[in-house]
């Protein structure tokens, strides 16, 4: 499980692999909603092992620090 702080309410994949500082949100794809990363140009990185049924589901996890961290992408 992760724990929020201010370290890692920045995906810690898109820093280490796309060099960029992105903040941590709730993403939508194909498979179901996820907590990721997103630019200017689009989606950077899905840093959550797992995906969620409902939005609020990711929302509350997000939020509640009560997710796991992709060790890769």
């Amino acid at each position: 499980m992760t724990t929020t702080t201010i370290h890692t309410m920045i995906g810690q994949l898109a820093l280490q692999y796309c060099k960029k500082r992105l903040p941590l949100m709730v993403m939508r794809s194909a498979a179901g909603y996820y907590i990721g990363t997103c630019s200017d140009e689009g989606p950077c990185s899905r840093e959550s092992t797992g995906y969620y049924r409902h939005q609020a589901d990711a929302q509350h996890a997000l939020d509640a620090g009560e997710w796991n961290q992709r060790d890769h992408p």
